[in-house]
């Protein structure tokens, strides 16, 4: 969990500093990327628990 949140405060401080200062953008556009990177492997993480965690019972 702690990673995922250094992640997402590193984009955010990435795409603050590349919003705010001139000629930095690449900045912004790294600060996306990673941030949508984040979260998607953050869902897919949290997807698969879930489903390892479920125990289905068979009906006799």
């Amino acid at each position: 969990m702690a990673p995922f949140l250094i992640l997402i405060l590193l984009a955010v401080v990435l795409g603050i500093i590349g919003a705010a200062a001139e000629g930095l953008g690449y900045l912004l556009v790294i600060a996306i990327v990673l941030f949508v990177a984040t979260i998607a492997v953050a869902a897919q993480r949290w997807s698969r628990g879930s489903a390892r965690g479920k125990r289905r019972r068979t009906l006799r």
